[in-house]
């Protein structure tokens, strides 16, 4: 077997340490490269590279934005159908991020070491499954993407780069974007097939559950979406503080189906269009694409092999 290690040496918790056990570990079972990423979007070219070069399995080590990149580029030309370019590398992960939503969702440790044990168990014993993943704008997503709200957090996250994006930053940044959103709140229009287009503030559409983590405690927005269901929408029309903490509280304290007068909510969507009054922050998987107008999201089930 073939495979590629790509690490991010500047994802909050790699170290050329635990880079080098990684690899000592994975070359034992077996044929190994290994590429250090040193600007963005070289994980993506790597990974395109891999699949088209036949390799079998590309293994990310850094965080969400990592995986991502190598998501986007193992299925890089797939054009929505990945079974419309043949073979496509399998995917292991190794988390060395602040949040590793992804792989936590998989039941993959955020401990590198331990999740490299899991890695190599996996690999001896032939195990994978078959998961779903978002596509949105020509973007892949393995775990939520969004408009608004959620959007302006990141990118004024994304602006404070050399920081460690700890749990503390993440809620500084939601307070001030809540108070002062950067591109104001443009209204959005939800549409859905065969139901009536519904209006909103903000957007957050999951592929998965958790849809993000405060630190060691899950964010649940739609308890019922995971990596073999269609995507999770959860949408609020009123961003007024009652409805705001209600909706926060309920996201943190319970996995059961939020319920409130200003929720859009669906589980199990094949795709979802939303459209927005002006350009709103767009965001895949906690990486700040840019602004939009317009968003179709799309669930493409059975889009990637991964081993865990």
């Amino acid at each position: 077997m073939r495979a590629i290690l790509v690490v991010n040496p500047q994802a909050t918790s790699t170290t050329a340490g635990g880079r080098d056990v990684l690899a000592h570990a994975l070359a034992s079972q077996v044929k190994l490269d290994v590429v250090e990423t040193d600007y963005r979007g070289h994980a993506m070219a790597v990974a395109r590279s891999a699949a088209r070069d036949g390799i079998d399995l590309v293994v990310a080590h850094g965080g969400d934005g990592t995986v991502n990149e190598v998501v986007n580029g193992l299925l890089a030309d797939a054009d929505g159908d990945p079974t419309a370019i043949g073979h496509v590398p399998a995917l292991g992960v190794v988390p060395g991020g602040s949040a590793n939503v992804f792989a936590r969702a998989l039941g993959i440790s955020a401990d590198s070491f331990e999740a490299t044990h899991q890695l190599l168990n996996a690999l001896e014993n032939d195990r994978s499954r078959r998961v779903g993943l978002g596509l949105a704008d020509g973007h892949w997503f393995t775990f939520n993407a969004g408009l608004g709200w959620d959007a302006d957090v990141v990118g004024r996250v994304a602006k404070r780069r050399g920081k460690q994006t700890t749990a503390g930053l993440y809620l500084r940044a939601a307070v001030r974007s809540y108070f002062r959103p950067p591109l104001g709140r443009p209204a959005l229009t939800i549409r859905i097939p065969g139901e009536d287009p519904v209006e909103a503030l903000t957007a957050f559409v999951s592929n998965t559950d958790p849809w993000s983590y405060l630190g060691e405690r899950a964010v649940h927005l739609n308890p019922g979406c995971s990596f073999e269901t269609g995507l999770g929408l959860f949408a609020l029309s009123g961003l007024g503080l009652p409805t705001v903490f209600k909706h926060v509280r309920q996201a943190l304290v319970t996995k059961s189906n939020q319920r409130g007068r200003r929720l859009v909510r669906h589980d199990d969507l094949p795709m979802v269009r939303i459209d927005a009054a002006e350009p709103v922050n767009f965001q895949v998987d906690g990486d700040l694409v840019g602004q939009r107008t317009r968003v179709e999201f799309f669930s493409v089930p059975n889009a990637l092999t991964v081993i865990v």
